[in-house]
């Protein structure tokens, strides 16, 4: 499971849309969870793409073998790549397998152009060259790898998150969770231990009933708090106040007031970190000033 700021995030994500469009309250909810949902079909669609790697790695020897003139890397081939030991663990894992099984859309053709590219990328980067000439196999050095091999082709790659933004348009804005809950999976396997779960964004019925129940209240007490942002705003008019901004506040009012045995300070922090994500450079700074200011004046602790 992530924390719960990645809840936070789609429901301030839900609220500005709502604010661009507003729509029924049962159908922003329904479009919420559906939006969650569909987060974690992209991160099974990454961890396959890790997983499609070492397929396409395992054909290439195939084919290597088969050659009618062959050298001795031929007949002898590398194979440490696709016998990495956290490849080999997201491999198995009976709840990709399943997921995948059922949502056929999420595999990847050996064929892919992408996947190709990727390989042949990865494959002559001296990174993959330096891993494949060390001698012996180690967990830790396996993981290691796999962890930067994931930053340097998936993550930071520019021509992956374009490929993964057409082919569903709401992942553009999701990417950095998926990537996140990749990064987690990775560094949570253990080598004497089998891989059998993977990360949901809820992992029960009190992380949804808190992302309702959040979306819910932020919109009901929305005059609420531009009262409040207003009687706090020093020189300044709550029309010049950004919309994402209000939105961030208004999530963050709302849990303070309805939300009451979650610390005021982990609530300011989660917020301060989605304004970096959503908002302008200067702006976790507003918000960190405003948020302080209202619990101050409650004496919210």
């Amino acid at each position: 499971m992530l924390g719960r700021r990645q809840i936070r995030e789609k429901v301030v994500e839900s609220v500005y849309s709502y604010c661009q469009n507003p729509i029924k309250f049962d159908v922003l909810e329904k479009n919420m969870f559906s939006s969650i949902e569909k987060i974690y079909h992209l991160y099974i669609y990454e961890l396959n793409f890790l997983v499609a790697l070492k397929d396409l790695a395992e054909n290439q020897i195939e084919i290597s073998k088969n050659k009618y003139l062959k050298t001795d890397s031929d007949t002898n081939p590398n194979q440490k790549f696709i016998n990495n030991q956290v490849l080999k663990k997201l491999e198995e894992n009976p709840e990709r397998l399943f997921f995948t099984g059922q949502h056929k859309d999420l595999k990847w053709d050996l064929h892919d152009d992408l996947l190709k590219k990727t390989f042949q990328r990865m494959t002559s980067g001296k990174r993959y060259q330096d891993f494949m000439k060390e001698e012996g196999y180690s967990f830790e050095a396996d993981q290691k790898f796999i962890g930067k091999l994931f930053l340097r082709y998936m993550a930071e790659n520019e021509d992956f998150q374009d490929y993964i933004s057409d082919k569903e348009l709401s992942w553009s804005d999701d990417v950095h969770i998926a990537n996140s809950m990749v990064q987690k999976t990775i560094g949570f396997l253990k080598e004497d231990q089998e891989s059998k779960t993977l990360i949901k964004m809820i992992k029960d019925q009190d992380d949804k009933a808190f992302a309702g129940k959040l979306l819910r209240e932020t919109l009901n007490g929305w005059e609420n708090t531009e009262k409040v942002l207003t009687e706090r705003l020093e020189n300044w008019d709550l029309e010049r106040v950004a919309v994402m901004d209000k939105v961030i506040l208004s999530c963050a009012i709302s849990e303070i007031d309805k939300f009451p045995l979650t610390p005021s300070r982990v609530i300011i922090n989660e917020y301060i970190e989605i304004a970096k994500v959503f908002a302008t450079d200067r702006s976790n700074i507003f918000i960190n000033g405003i948020l302080d200011k209202y619990c101050k004046d409650l004496n919210r602790i």
